[in-house]
């Protein structure tokens, strides 16, 4: 072949276009370049999208020791189903049922054991200072197997005897340094309500919204504390069914056996009752929620700006990119490359100081706050649509970026 034919040939050969991927490196490298010429611009924005991360994941996990503490008790309980007064609208403010319902549930040959539970709060005199505080009582026949808290199965046979209790070792301090008193005398006294009682070991539940500390009696030892309780008023009751029962078809037939004042439900739908209350019920669910949204939308309004101000600032830049040929698809996704950038450059020692401050709080108020994977994703997943969603507003400059009035 002659060398104009070659020459031409070489002329006539099509131009490949960069792929996706490689499009979109490039734009995520372009703007790198352009934050990183404003460093102080970049510190600024990674701080505030840093800000908004930490404020959402306390909040999430404000939230979320809130629905764990307060369904801890409720799921360490051990039956098939459960029997609570329907006007009962958390565990801490019960509604009394009649007793009867527990025998009343035998006459279904599905049932194996209906187990009576009782929940009152009562007031603790520290040991150590005899300062009061309420506490979260819960009573049960020791020998049913229907709690299950940790450290409770050694205290079983000593919780029989008249006058004794278990304590939650998780409590607020404010309740007196009890774990330690009794790894120093041993057993001892203190008084629940006008009652002196023997503190035998210790568990753990953990405090929660509605109580800053638990014990557990066995029911007889539990009406000798409350006196004012009748005996025949339970809080809920626990069912266990028969190996090989149908659950559901067995609550059916409870709900057509039993008058209205008592409802039958799963452990699911008791656990979904109580988490109800808190959310819908109480304030404390939204303001933790609109606490999220707040700091999401103080983390998009600064991020906005810098993209902003970054565009401001590089609109002859960017004029002379789409005099080149650039397209505004491709430039938009340079501010959408800023935006994943910032992101993740503001989200990696947000999550890093939230662990921080989830293990300072947990400590310091006894909530179960721990950080987890499915947070962490669900957090980075909002911050990063507030940067894209910041992004796709700052790119409305884009319109002013026009060769012809620029040169």
């Amino acid at each position: 072949m002659s060398a104009p034919a070659l020459g031409a040939s070489i002329a006539l050969a099509p131009r490949r276009a960069p792929g996706l991927a490689a499009s979109a490196l490039l734009a995520v490298r372009l703007a790198w370049r352009q934050l990183w010429s404003e460093k102080a611009r970049l510190a600024s924005a990674i701080a505030g999208v840093m800000f908004a991360c930490v404020l959402v994941f306390m909040q999430l996990g404000f939230r979320a020791a809130l629905f764990d503490s307060a369904t801890a008790l409720i799921g360490a309980m051990r039956g098939d189903l459960f029997l609570m007064h329907p006007l009962t609208t958390a565990s801490f403010r019960s509604e009394p049922m009649p007793r009867v319902r527990a025998w009343q549930v035998l006459a279904l040959p599905e049932v194996e054991r209906a187990v009576p539970i009782y929940l009152a709060q009562a007031t603790w005199r520290n040991p150590e200072n005899g300062t009061r505080r309420a506490i979260q009582l819960v009573g049960v026949d020791t020998d049913a197997g229907v709690v299950d808290f940790p450290g409770l199965a050694p205290l079983l046979d000593r919780l029989k005897r008249a006058d004794t209790m278990a304590f939650d070792q998780r409590s607020r301090p404010e309740f007196g340094p009890v774990p330690q008193m009794l790894a120093e005398r041993g057993p001892f006294e203190v008084q629940v309500g006008n009652r002196d009682m023997e503190v035998v070991g210790l568990i753990e539940i953990g405090p929660s919204f509605g109580a800053d500390g638990n014990i557990v009696l066995s029911d007889v030892n539990f009406r000798r504390v409350v006196k004012e309780r009748l005996l025949s008023s339970i809080d809920l009751v626990a069912i266990r069914l028969r190996p090989g029962a149908d659950v559901l078809a067995a609550q059916a037939k409870l709900r057509a056996l039993l008058p209205a004042d008592a409802m039958v439900l799963t452990q699911a739908q008791l656990i979904a009752h109580e988490r109800s209350y808190w959310e819908d019920t109480t304030p404390i669910g939204f303001i933790f929620s609109f606490g999220s949204l707040m700091g999401l939308v103080v983390g998009m309004v600064i991020v906005y700006q810098i993209l902003f101000s970054d565009i401001a600032g590089h609109l002859k830049e960017y004029a002379t990119l789409k005099a080149m040929g650039y397209s505004n698809g491709y430039l938009g996704q340079v501010v959408l490359g800023a935006a994943l950038i910032l992101a993740v450059a503001g989200f990696v020692p947000g999550f890093l100081v939230s662990a921080l401050l989830y293990d300072l709080v947990g400590s310091a108020t006894f909530l179960p706050l721990a950080m987890d994977l499915a947070r962490a994703g669900t957090v980075f997943a909002m911050i990063f649509t507030m940067c894209a969603v910041a992004g796709l507003l700052a790119m409305r400059k884009l319109r002013d970026a026009n060769p012809a009035d620029m040169f």
